[in-house]
Order: C-alpha cells, then sequence, then structure tokens
C-alpha cells in the first residue's frame, strides 16, 4: 500500500521508510510560527523550561499582527515581549511593523514556507501552506516552545480524506473560498477531525494560488489536521522565485489509501454563505434571503489577498458603499498593498467609501479595527463566525467569498455579485 502526501512528508521528516495513520512520531521542523497572542505564552513556557537557545534563528518566524499595531497597554506589552525575545536570540524573520503582514499571507509571499516542510505554527489557520504541498499544522503555545528549543515535535500521522472537485466549468464569481465552505457545509465542522484534507481534481488544478491558499487556510474548520494540495506547475511558478532555500516536491501514491473519497462537480457550486454562528451553515447566496448588514469587511488571512481585492474592487469601481454599511478593506501585506495602489484599487476603495487599513488580523477575532455592537451584523471573507467572534456576543458575522461582499457592501444587505453588475 503506498502513503499519501501527508504520510510522505512526516515519514521523511521522521526519519523513517513508511509511516501509517495513528502512529506517534517525532518529525523534523523547517519552521516554527508565532505570533503576538501565542508567541508571548511560548516564551513564556520556553523560559520556565529553562532553554537557553533556540534550535535555528532563521527557521523561527515571529509576526505581530492579530493585536498590532497595537491597540492597548496590554497589546503593547504582548508585542514588547516578541520583540525583545527576537532580539535576544537574533531571529532572522521577526517581522516588525512596517515590514509586517498577516502572518499566513506574509510567509508565502516571502519564500519562507516551502513545499514538502513541516511547519507547526501557534495559530490554528497554520494549515494554510498546505497549498503549496507541505504538512503545517497549528500547535499550543508549549509545543511551539519546544519547538523552537529542539526543532522537533511529536504528531501522530492522521488519516486522510481525499477531496475530488471536477471539472473546470466554474460558475461565476466562485473562488476557492466557495468551494471549501460548500465542503464544510457537506461534511459539517468536526467531518475531518483530525485528519488531512488533500484536495485534488481538475477543479483544484484549475484554482489560482490565492484560492488554494484559502482553501487550505479553512481546513481547520472541518476539523482537519492539516489541508494540502499536491503541488503542480502552478505551485512552482508561484514559489519560483520565492523560495529561500532548496524543497522537495512530494505526491500521494495511486494506491495510497484515504478513509473517505468525496466527490463534488465543480458546475453545481455557486457563491456561498456561511450563517452564523459555524462555518458549515453554508448556503447558496441565493438562499441567503434579505439579510440587512452594518459592516463588511473584506481581508484576513483566508481572502486579504491581492487577488481578493481586485475582485473587490471590480465590483465597487464607480460605485458606493451603502450608507448604513461600514466597508473596512485590509490588505494581507505590505506588498499587497503597494500592488493594490499601483493598480488604482485604492482609489476605487476610497472613491467607494470605503476604509483601508494597514495588515492585521484585528476584526477577524474581534480584536480591534472593526468591533460589532450588539445585534449587529457583518458579512466577512473571514474564516469563523462563532459566537462573539467580531465582537458582542449578540452580534452576528456571515461568511464569504471577496465578491459577494463587495455586491453587499453596495447593497446593504446580502447580495449576489451579479447584483451590482
Amino acid at each position: 500500500m503506498g502513503m499519501t502526501i501527508t504520510e510522505k512528508i512526516l515519514a521523511a521528516h521522521a526519519g523513517e521508510e513508511k509511516v501509517t495513520p495513528g502512529q506517534f512520531i517525532n518529525a523534523r521542523l523547517d519552521v516554527v510560527l508565532g505570533n503576538d497572542v501565542t508567541g508571548p505564552v511560548a516564551i513564556n513556557e520556553f523560559n520556565k523550561l529553562g532553554f537557553q537557545e533556540v534550535f535555528d534563528r532563521d527557521r523561527i518566524m515571529l509576526v505581530p499582527d492579530h493585536f498590532t499595531p497595537n491597540k492597548d497597554i496590554k497589546s503593547a506589552e504582548l508585542s514588547k515581549t516578541l520583540r525583545e525575545f527576537a532580539q535576544n536570540h537574533e531571529i532572522t524573520n521577526y517581522f516588525e511593523i512596517g515590514r509586517m503582514g498577516v502572518e499566513h499571507c506574509l510567509l508565502p509571499e516571502a519564500g519562507l514556507v516551502l513545499p514538502g516542510d513541516v511547519i507547526i505554527g501557534a495559530d490554528s489557520h497554520t494549515c494554510t501552506y498546505g497549498a503549496l504541498g507541505a504538512f503545517a499544522t497549528g500547535v499550543g503555545s508549549t509545543d511551539m516552545a519546544a519547538g523552537m528549543a529542539t526543532g522537533e515535535a511529536w504528531f501522530k500521522v492522521p488519516s486522510s480524506i481525499k477531496f475530488v472537485f471536477k471539472g473546470t466549468d466554474f460558475n461565476p464569481w466562485v473562488s476557492g473560498k466557495d468551494l471549501i465552505l460548500y465542503a464544510i457545509g457537506q461534511i459539517g465542522v468536526d467531518g475531518a477531525l483530525y485528519q488531512a484534507m488533500e484536495f485534488t481534481g481538475d477543479g483544484i488544478g484549475a484554482l489560482s494560488m490565492d484560492s488554494r491558499f484559502s482553501m487550505c487556510n479553512m481546513a481547520i474548520e472541518a476539523g482537519g489536521k492539516n489541508g494540502i494540495i499536491a503541488p503542480d506547475e502552478t505551485t512552482l511558478a508561484y514559489v519560483r522565485g520565492r523560495a529561500t532555500r532548496e524543497f522537495k516536491v512530494y505526491q500521494s501514491d495511486p494506491d495510497a489509501e484515504y478513509t473517505q473519497v468525496l466527490e463534488y462537480q465543480v458546475k453545481d457550486i455557486q457563491p456561498q454563505v456561511a450563517f452564523p454562528h459555524l462555518p458549515e451553515n453554508a448556503r447558496n447566496v441565493t438562499d441567503a434571503g434579505e439579510v440587512w448588514l452594518n459592516q463588511v469587511v473584506i481581508g484576513s488571512c483566508t481572502n486579504g489577498r491581492l487577488e481578493d481585492l481586485r475582485v473587490a474592487a471590480s465590483l465597487l469601481e464607480g460605485k458606493k458603499v451603502h450608507p448604513d454599511v461600514r466597508c473596512i478593506i485590509i490588505p494581507g501585506t505590505q506588498e499587497i498593498y503597494r500592488q493594490a495602489m499601483k493598480e488604482g484599487l485604492m482609489d476605487i476603495f476610497i472613491d467607494a467609501q470605503a476604509a483601508v487599513s494597514t495588515p492585521t488580523c484585528g476584526p477577524c477575532l474581534g480584536g480591534h479595527m472593526g468591533i460589532l455592537a450588539k445585534g449587529e451584523r457583518a458579512l466577512a471573507t473571514t474564516n469563523r463566525n462563532f459566537v462573539g467572534r467580531m465582537g458582542h456576543p449578540e452580534s452576528e458575522v456571515y461568511l464569504s467569498n471577496p465578491a459577494v461582499a463587495a455586491a453587499s457592501a453596495i447593497m446593504g444587505r446580502i447580495a449576489h455579485p451579479q447584483e451590482v453588475m
């Protein structure tokens, strides 16, 4: 019996010829990631355990992106802890404000996460990097502390579910965000619990890298240990010119074993909206009914990339945000911000009366830059719509792709993009 791509990567990093689901291994790490929320906790554990040095100052990534630019004294103290640790251990990849971006947009852009890597991050959406054909998963801060010290982590090898997206006849305005919301809608938020979600099929092959990042980002929303897409020419074209070191491409064997093989036709998938309070509450946007909004957020590690901003701008150009709606647009990185300016997207957003922010995770987790009051509703391109996720426990968050979000900002209610064309 062959191995899946996930099993092959873990076997190679554990020094094993073969691993099987359920097996416990100790694997070498290529990247350890922390942010301004989880990093300081890991640093405290690192110090309590008596570690003196990090395993490799070039393989640790520290990105203050959640509560930055700092919103209050507590967040400033967290960032200070991260900054001083980076200075004391001469961490190469510490990203100060001005160089910082939303971590899961920033690291691939900078060529710091690569195909075939094993990556842990003290952030649940670390699974984003599976879009590059890496094994990437979120861990707790204690595991991050041990990873920073030893360069290793333990794993139970996950079994795999294969998601086959057939066909390339996409409906208008459908992107990777819709494919993953549709899949989560089918299997539920615990449908892939501690399993690898392997996305394949010619539908996946037709997706851009930005759409692939969006899909793998949300694997955790189905309980997945990781999401992964085997590298192809699209992947390699993205990686070439960015990679900061050598990498290795892995593919699943034809006779690899899966717990399930789920097949979908992309022509059957319409733009999706996930209703409160779980991502599994996905339905076609045409079935949303009349849901009036107070806020629209376009950004985050799920959909704050250049392709997302271009799609939003294509709908907002020459139009105005509804007077009852606050529309907040957050480029994922400084480079995305710069390119969006060059392309005139920022002029379109400002002319449409949207607010544009420096890169930050802010509103996604109810941190800052767009907190909801009691009874308010937001449509966001983010990844979670749990109770109180973006503010007051009695507020509501709906999830969608950037096209639906932009159209809805114009209409003042959840809308299909075709309504504003």
